[in-house]
């Protein structure tokens, strides 16, 4: 590995990518002289594939280039200047559900768009759906033409529909699904249509289709003001407020670490299997209420945790919370980054990203 120092250097997540780095440089030969196509890669995930990405092609030499697809490059511009000013790396504009298709071959495709929204479940479910499936259908369209070798989709755990009670962790085997008659099951159907079209389309034009099925995360580039928990209550924290459980603090989540989430994008893409899902996250359940009081004891906050409802007698609760058997037997992936400490490396990024201004 390179040592030579340069202005990647000064990155305040210097020891995330270091982090990522040593638990994939091994993967990265293949990259080498190559081009890589994302879509999505503006947001939280695509972030870190960014920063990843960038920080391994300038250590190891790679001399691998990634082409960006964007709606609005002048607000990334803004949010992330050291990326957009990065030689190996060049944006593209357009939707991913129209997109004209960039010239010369791409290898690589990592399929990341629509893995976060603001409002999963609102009045747009229309719009989410259509987003989901069509992006999927045009990007694999454009994957047929450029020569793709490995496409990577970031699919999500909703594609197993709300958690049986009997299941404590949720295994990529389980057959459930989202109830397709309940117009709140947008994403999950979308991405089960995103999943199928990359099978279909591997089996018929002979790329390998990798699946990552998300879950729950906690890092920097995380916008802290949609409905996910963790969040808000990191927002409620950097503003001295109490941590508002807007429930009763009894359902129960898990939260891998962004750097953590990297690898496991990263070892799925290049040495995942064709078409098995991959169940991406921690399997570490804590239940909101405590989820709250950690966040809270990091910031040593005095106030109390509120909770917004009392919980019902004979509750049932419920859970969001992944098994990672198979990546952990096949990939040798695991959670490596605590919990408490992902928090901690959230908020001294955040806090000085805004002392930075």
């Amino acid at each position: 590995m390179r040592t030579h120092r340069s202005h990647f250097d000064k990155n305040p997540l210097k020891e995330d990518l270091n982090h990522i780095l040593a638990h994939t440089e091994a993967l990265w030969e293949e990259l080498r002289g190559k081009r890589l196509f994302i879509t999505g890669g503006t947001g939280f995930f695509g972030c870190w594939l960014l920063e990843s990405f960038a920080w391994a092609n300038e250590k190891l030499g790679l001399n691998a280039s990634m082409l960006v697809l964007t709606r609005n490059l002048e607000a990334f511009q803004k949010k992330a200047p050291h990326l957009t000013d990065q030689p190996s790396i060049a944006f593209h504009n357009g939707d991913v559900r129209s997109f004209a298709f960039p010239r010369g071959e791409f290898p690589y495709i990592i399929h990341a768009a629509a893995s976060l929204s603001s409002n999963l479940n609102g009045e747009d479910s229309l719009q989410i759906f259509e987003t989901i499936a069509d992006g999927a259908r045009h990007t694999l369209e454009f994957a047929k033409q450029c020569g793709v070798k490995k496409f990577l989709l970031t699919s999500s755990g909703a594609v197993y529909g709300k958690q049986p009670p009997e299941i404590g962790h949720i295994p990529e085997d389980y057959l459930g699904a989202p109830d397709p008659t309940d117009w709140h099951s947008a994403y999950g159907e979308g991405k089960r249509v995103a999943e199928h079209l990359c099978v279909l389309n591997s089996k018929q034009y002979g790329f390998e289709s990798k699946i990552a099925r998300c879950f729950g995360f906690v890092g920097p580039y995380q916008p802290l003001t949609v409905q996910w928990a963790i969040g808000n209550f990191i927002r409620d924290g950097l503003n001295g407020s109490p941590m508002l459980v807007k429930g009763d603090g009894t359902p129960y989540r898990s939260y891998l670490y962004a750097a953590d989430l990297t690898i496991f994008l990263w070892t799925i893409l290049f040495k995942g299997e064709s078409c098995l899902p991959y169940n991406v996250g921690s399997d570490m359940e804590i239940n909101i209420r405590s989820l709250a009081e950690i966040v809270s004891s990091v910031f040593e906050m005095k106030e109390d945790v509120v909770i917004s409802r009392k919980s019902a007698e004979m509750t049932i609760f419920d859970r969001y919370v992944p098994s990672t058997k198979r990546a952990q037997a096949k990939l040798d992936l695991k959670q490596e980054i605590d919990l408490r400490d992902a928090i901690k490396r959230t908020i001294k990024y955040i806090t000085f990203k805004e002392g930075s201004r």
